[in-house]
C-alpha cells in the first residue's frame, strides 16, 4: 500500500474516532446540534433535502481503495497576488479567498462567506488535503467585518479557527443553517452565531438582506453525526445587484433550481461551485459538474456566474486544471460565451 492510499485510510479512521460526543447523542436518538419542531426537512432527528440517501461509508471506502484515476494536485498552484481591498465599497465588490471563501463589499458592509484560512481542509493539522495557494486575501488584510455567512459544516467551509479568530478580533454577526450555531459556540460560547432555516430572511442592515435557500447537499463533522445540521445557499439583495450563492450542492434532475429561479430571480450573478466532482458514481449526488453548474446558472436566470470551489484543495480525483477547462467546453456546447461564467482563483474580484 502506498502512502498517499495509507494516509488517506488512517484519515477516515480518525474522522470516525473523532465524533464520540456525536455517537453518544446518535446512541439515545438524539441530534446534538439541534433539538426543534419537526418539519417537511427534519424528522426530529437528521435532516433532509428531499432526496434518497444513496451513499455511506462503504463507499467512502470502496471509493478510496479501489483502483482510481486520481490525477494529482501540485504541491503549489500558481494564483494571483493577494487582493488589498478597501475598508468599505459603497457599491458591490466581491473577491474570491480560495476554494468556496469569499469577501462581499457591498453597500458599506463587509461579509465574509465560509471564510477557511486553515493550511488544512480536516479537523487535524496533520492530515487532510493541504491548500496549493495562499488565500486571496491575507487575514491581517481584512477590513472589519460585520457579517459572516456560513452555508454548511464540512470542513472546507466551516474553519472554527477562523471563525474564532474573526470573533476576536471584529465580534462580527455569525449567520448559518440551524444547528451550526451549536458547533460554534462549543468552540467559544460568545461567538455572535444565529441559526435560520430555509426561507428565513435575515436584515444584515437597512439595505442588504438575505434568504436562505434549500440546495442539495448534506452535513457532517464526523462520521456520526450525518445530516444533523442544516445546510443552505444564500439569496443576497443589495441596492446594486441579486447574488444567488451556492457553497456546496448537486444537480440531481435540477428542478430545484428551476424553482428557485422563479421564486427569488432573476439574477444578476449566481456563485455556483464548479470543482470536486469526480468519480460522478460517488460525487454525483452532492456536487455538481461544470455542465452542470452552467444549467444552473440558467435556470436561476443569472445574467453571470463566478465559478468557486476549485484550484486549492484537492478534495476529489479530478486533476486541478479541470473545472475550468470542463466550464470552457460547457459554455461552448450550450453555445454562451465564455465571460458569462467566469471560473475564480484566489485573489481575483468581480464589481457590480
Amino acid at each position: 500500500m502506498n502512502r498517499r492510499k495509507l494516509l488517506s485510510l488512517l484519515g477516515i479512521t480518525a474522522l470516525i474516532g473523532s465524533t464520540g460526543a456525536a455517537w453518544a447523542s446518535f446512541a439515545r436518538s438524539r441530534n446534538p446540534y439541534y433539538q426543534g419542531p419537526i418539519s417537511d426537512h427534519f424528522n426530529g432527528l437528521i435532516f433532509s433535502d428531499g432526496r434518497p440517501v444513496t451513499k455511506g461509508l462503504l463507499d467512502v471506502w470502496r471509493w478510496q481503495t479501489s483502483k482510481r484515476n486520481r490525477e494529482l494536485f501540485p504541491p503549489h498552484y500558481p494564483a494571483p497576488p493577494q487582493d488589498k481591498p478597501p475598508a468599505r465599497v459603497e457599491g458591490l465588490r466581491i473577491v474570491h479567498l480560495g476554494h468556496a471563501s469569499f469577501l462581499y463589499q457591498m453597500a458599506g458592509l463587509n461579509v465574509l462567506i465560509d471564510p477557511v484560512f486553515a493550511e488544512r481542509a480536516s479537523p487535524f493539522s496533520f492530515i487532510g488535503p493541504r491548500r496549493v495557494n495562499a488565500p486571496g486575501v491575507a487575514f491581517d488584510d481584512l477590513p472589519k467585518i460585520d457579517i459572516v455567512l456560513v452555508t454548511h459544516n464540512h470542513y472546507d467551509h466551516l474553519d472554527l479557527a477562523t471563525l474564532e479568530a474573526l470573533h476576536q478580533r471584529d465580534q462580527p454577526r455569525m449567520i448559518m443553517p440551524l444547528g451550526n450555531d451549536t458547533i460554534l459556540r462549543a468552540r467559544n460560547p460568545a461567538i455572535r452565531a444565529e441559526a435560520y432555516d430555509w426561507s428565513d430572511k435575515v436584515a444584515l442592515s437597512n439595505e442588504i438582506a438575505v434568504t436562505l435557500a434549500p440546495t442539495y447537499h448534506w452535513s457532517a463533522r464526523g462520521a456520526l453525526d450525518r445530516r444533523m445540521a442544516l445546510w443552505c445557499s444564500f439569496v443576497i439583495e443589495t441596492p446594486q445587484a441579486k447574488v444567488f450563492h451556492i457553497g456546496d450542492t448537486g444537480y440531481h434532475d435540477g428542478s430545484l433550481y428551476e424553482r428557485l429561479g422563479v421564486e427569488y430571480g432573476p439574477f444578476r450573478l449566481a456563485v455556483l461551485p464548479i470543482g470536486a466532482y469526480e468519480p460522478r458514481w460517488f460525487m454525483g449526488d452532492n456536487h455538481m459538474n461544470p455542465e452542470e453548474a452552467v444549467k444552473v446558472m440558467l435556470s436561476l436566470r443569472a445574467e453571470q456566474a463566478l465559478g468557486h470551489h476549485w484550484g486549492t484543495f484537492q478534495l476529489t480525483d479530478e486533476g486541478i486544471e479541470r473545472p475550468p477547462e470542463a466550464l470552457k467546453l460547457a459554455l461552448a456546447q450550450a453555445g454562451l460565451p465564455e465571460e458569462r461564467f467566469r471560473p475564480m482563483q484566489p485573489g481575483l474580484s468581480w464589481e457590480a
